[in-house]
């Protein structure tokens, strides 16, 4: 069995868990990880910009990371660190609401821990049909989805 656990460590934004975790747990089935656990930490600026600088040497806040620690045969063990703070400034953006540019971030991080990537324009737009995929599957606005660019990289 996957285990789903969510650390929500930031007040600007009201987090439907359940729905994170149904699609994390979605997107493992989908890709064949049936067994091992999946964090999903959310957090405010000031945290994913320390986090960020730490681990990657950038130093800006982000909206996504991911750390992958086991994937193969099955199961699967990762962490994925979001921010509520960029989902709540971004998702004018994207002409929705915060609670849905964080599902974007959860499935954005998620893809990546199955597996997929988007650091070339290729990969790229195979990882935003996956987005745009779970997205539709999570009653996310199908015009607001339509509006995505392909080539959007702020992740």
């Amino acid at each position: 069995m996957l285990e789903i656990d969510i650390q929500d460590r930031q007040t600007a934004l009201r987090v439907d868990e359940s729905r994170l975790k149904a699609v994390v747990q979605r997107i493992a089935k989908d890709h064949g990880f049936q067994a091992g656990e999946v964090d999903i930490v959310i957090v405010d600026d000031r945290a994913i910009h320390q986090i960020n600088r730490e681990h990657l040497q950038h130093d800006y806040p982000t909206d996504v990371i991911s750390f992958v620690f086991l994937a193969e045969q099955g199961e699967l063990e990762g962490e994925i660190l979001v921010s509520a703070d960029t989902a709540i400034r971004e998702a004018d953006e994207g002409g929705w609401g915060a609670e849905d540019e964080l599902l974007l971030y959860v499935i954005h991080g998620m893809l990546h821990l199955v597996g997929l990537d988007d650091v070339q324009p290729a990969l790229r737009q195979q990882m935003r049909v996956a987005e745009k995929k779970y997205l539709a599957h999570f009653l996310v606005d199908q015009a607001q989805i339509a509006k995505m660019s392909p080539e959007r990289e702020d992740f």
